[in-house]
């Protein structure tokens, strides 16, 4: 009798439940080779390396749409990312593509995402001379700053999740997806939270499509995905609710990512970007006289910082502070002698 280990039982679990064209972790590769663990697959190793990461646990004090909201139920960057790895892993499941996979992507997808949300990334796009996209970072995230070595296909989709980039896998495929389907839905959430927009401001052909229930919209875009993907060598969402979504997502942006009440404070957001990025650079120039190295260095930073320490970052820098002096006791105990008993 053969007697497997808890991962071998894993693989060949996958072998026998996945489809043809999903990813098995018995063929996942690493740049540099590992001892295999006997409790995890090497799709599973990776979900657990990012998770246990320090540019994820940042992730829940970075923007999303809102800059640093004081309501708790306002999207954080970490929060889109669980319910990007939420709504993957449900695909995956239903398309039997490797959950395992799916997840470790969609967790380690938005890792090199800037403060301050899309408008930090622009600044950065403008400041670094070959431009700034988060995707890239991501990557550079996982394979220099933290070194996580994780599997060829992880890195693949961690790269491949925004559009203008082909997936290698239909793991990754699924992660393109997962993305706008999560953050469509929680910031028209959120904007009408915040009073910026009402149910019945979405596109009336939008509405009607996909219903004035949050919920059945969300369902309606993932059923689009898994229904059209059933026995397909790729995933896709059926042609009629992809032109219903990019409608919506286009609105979105016309009404909620530009020049709403929610990017009221981005200027300011940029140019305490700005004003970091400007102020390490020369800082470094002191020390370095390689220009591509102080760039990589400040972009690193910058770019791994969270909301709130870019803020403290630049009070530290150019906010004076008060001249403090210390309460000599002496003179409080002076005026308890003189105290009259």
């Amino acid at each position: 009798m053969i007697n497997l280990s808890i991962k071998e039982k894993l693989e060949e679990k996958e072998l026998k439940s996945l489809r043809d064209i999903a990813s098995k972790s018995i063929n996942a590769k690493r740049k540099r080779e590992e001892t295999p663990s006997d409790l995890r697959t090497e799709y599973q190793r990776d979900r657990d390396r990012i998770l246990h990461s320090k540019s994820f646990r940042r992730l829940k004090h970075k923007t999303q749409v809102f800059l640093s909201p004081f309501d708790d139920h306002f999207r954080t960057r970490l929060t889109h990312t669980l319910e990007v790895s939420q709504i993957a892993r449900t695909m995956a499941r239903a398309l039997e593509l490797n959950e395992d996979l799916v997840e470790a992507i969609s967790l380690g997808h938005d890792l090199g995402h800037t403060p301050f949300g899309h408008c930090g990334e622009t600044v950065l796009n403008n400041l670094v001379t070959d431009g700034f996209h988060h995707n890239v970072q991501s990557v550079r995230v996982v394979e220099v700053l933290e070194d996580m070595n994780l599997c060829t296909d992880t890195i693949d989709g961690i790269l491949t999740h925004t559009w203008g980039f082909k997936p290698e896998t239909p793991e990754a495929q699924i992660v393109q997806y997962a993305d706008k389907i999560a953050y469509i839905n929680h910031d028209i959430e959120d904007s009408i939270r915040a009073g910026i927009i009402t149910e019945n401001d979405l596109p009336t052909e939008c509405r009607e499509y996909f219903s004035s229930n949050p919920s059945e919209r969300l369902s309606k875009m993932i059923y689009a995905v898994v229904n059209n993907s059933l026995g397909q060598d790729s995933v896709s969402m059926d042609k009629e609710c992809w032109e219903y979504t990019k409608i919506l997502r286009k609105w979105m942006f016309e009404n909620i990512y530009i020049n709403s009440p929610a990017k009221t404070e981005e200027n300011k957001a940029m140019h305490v970007v700005k004003t970091l990025f400007e102020y390490y650079t020369d800082y470094l120039s002191n020390h370095c006289d390689d220009k591509n190295k102080i760039e990589r260095l400040v972009t690193d930073y910058i770019s791994g910082m969270t909301d709130q320490y870019a803020i403290e970052k630049y009070k530290e820098k150019f906010i004076p502070k008060p001249f403090n002096t210390k309460t000599k006791d002496e003179n409080f105990l002076k005026m308890l002698y003189s105290i009259d008993e």
